[in-house]
């Protein structure tokens, strides 16, 4: 599968693995089917969208090792890039097009 290809006027391309890109998409509300474009306008939205997915996945994750402190179990193993570090470039990204008021794309 493809890797997804953020691209804007302003800004060099950011790139994210078929999985990654597909979620950070259906997150932010887009279709991660076809070529899309992330408004100026829409992009308060949609780092409030991924915040909230980051801040729900790291609660998760404490959520499931306290779990299994409690019961005595090994600690859960979770992916060794967080949805936090995989965003980090999107955002920067992300805060570059609005200052720009330049939008961005994928799939074109």
């Amino acid at each position: 599968m493809n890797p997804y290809r953020f691209k804007s006027r302003d800004t060099g391309d950011v790139v994210m693995l078929h999985h990654t890109g597909k979620r950070v998409l259906q997150i932010i509300g887009k279709d991660p089917d076809g070529p899309g474009v992330l408004l100026v306008e829409q992009m308060p939205a949609a780092v409030a969208a991924l915040q909230a997915a980051i801040e729900q996945e790291e609660a998760e994750q404490k959520r499931l090792k306290e779990e299994a402190r409690v019961n005595g179990e090994p600690p859960p193993e979770f992916e060794v890039v967080s949805l936090r570090m995989r965003c980090a470039p999107l955002f920067e990204m992300i805060d570059r097009c609005q200052k720009a008021g330049v939008e961005i794309v994928w799939g074109i």
